[in-house]
Parts: C-alpha cells; sequence; structure tokens
C-alpha cells in the first residue's frame, strides 16, 4: 500500500514539470505568471487538496458548468485545476440521480418540516431527459437545499483525504526511523 501511494506521489510530482512545459508552448504561455501566482499546476499537497475539493463541490453542479465552475474555484481558492477536473468525474448519468436522492435526503435533514421523496413517474414508462428533468423539478427546495451540503460534505472528506493520503508515506517512514532508532540504542540497562 505504501509503495503504491509513494508511486502515486512521484507520478503526480513528475506531471507538474510535463504540464509546464505544455504551457509554455501554447497560446496560454502570457498567462503563466498569473497560474502560476494562484498555484493552478502545482502538484503539492495543498494545491492538489484545493482543487480535488473544488472539484467534488463543483461536481454536483448541472450539466456543463461542471469544469468552468471547477476552473473558477480552483482559481479562487488557489487549487489544482488538473485534480479539480477529474475530481468532477463522479458524475455521470449512472450516479446523478442517486446523488440526487442523497441530497435530496440532504436536504429534508436540515430543513424545518416533515419532506418526502417524490415516485419517479415517467409518463412514456421508461426513462427520458423530460422525466428526469419534471422528477428533478419536483425534488423542489429540499434538492436545492441539498445540493451544496452534499457538495460541502463532499469537499470536506476529499480536501481531508488527500491530506491523508499524502501524509501516510510519512508516517510510515517516521516510523521506521524510530524502530531503527530504537534497535540501533541497544539493550536498555
Amino acid at each position: 500500500m505504501m509503495k503504491r501511494l509513494c508511486a502515486l506521489r512521484r507520478w503526480l510530482r513528475g506531471l507538474e514539470p510535463r504540464v509546464r512545459n505544455h504551457l509554455e508552448n501554447s497560446p496560454f504561455a502570457g498567462l503563466q505568471p498569473w497560474l502560476e501566482r494562484r498555484a493552478l499546476f502545482r502538484f503539492q499537497r495543498q494545491p492538489l487538496a484545493r482543487g480535488v475539493a473544488a472539484g467534488l463541490f463543483c461536481g454536483l453542479i448541472p450539466g456543463p458548468l461542471q469544469i468552468p465552475g471547477t476552473l473558477a474555484v480552483c482559481a479562487w481558492l488557489r487549487g489544482n485545476v488538473v485534480a479539480g477536473g477529474v475530481a468532477t468525474l463522479y458524475t455521470n448519468p449512472l450516479t446523478t440521480v442517486p446523488l440526487y436522492v442523497l441530497a435530496f435526503q440532504m436536504g429534508a435533514l436540515v430543513m424545518p418540516g416533515e419532506q418526502s421523496l417524490p415516485a419517479w413517474n415517467p409518463n412514456g414508462g421508461g426513462f427520458s431527459v423530460e422525466a428526469m428533468g419534471g422528477w428533478m423539478q419536483a425534488l423542489g427546495i429540499p434538492l436545492l437545499v441539498g445540493l451544496p451540503t452534499l457538495g460541502l460534505t463532499f469537499a470536506a472528506l476529499g480536501y481531508a483525504l488527500v491530506h491523508v493520503v499524502w501524509l501516510v508515506p510519512a508516517l510510515q517512514r517516521k516510523r521506521r526511523w524510530q524502530k531503527l532508532r530504537v534497535m540501533l540504542s541497544g539493550p536498555h540497562a
């Protein structure tokens, strides 16, 4: 497990020079000082954690606005845009309905009063974009309250997970050094 985490960290650190090289040879080369100040392409712990958090939060934005929203939030929070863009991929046609049901449930917990999940009622008997849109409208205010609540929850968990994954190899190295120090100090009198 530790070897995989160390390999992941090395791979992420190896991405930074390649991304910078592509940026220098692109039409966006003039933006590089602005991008550098905002750490948008740094593959270090803090920018990666912020980027993942931004992507997980913006992943719940409907439709094609997820990536532009993630880019804006990453620029604001100084997060890694590559990590943010990849983190938005948890939402797709297969996960949208379960995520919206979870968001509705979270919104119902936060809102006062009794909230009940509307039943799926497609007119043609199957799945269609119109039926999905009607069902989402029926979810109403609990969904509007639940989406940012769920997004903030995912963002906080993603931020913490990146820090944990990043620090696990360092903590394991520290334990190995402590064991080695105890072994080298010899028997205690």
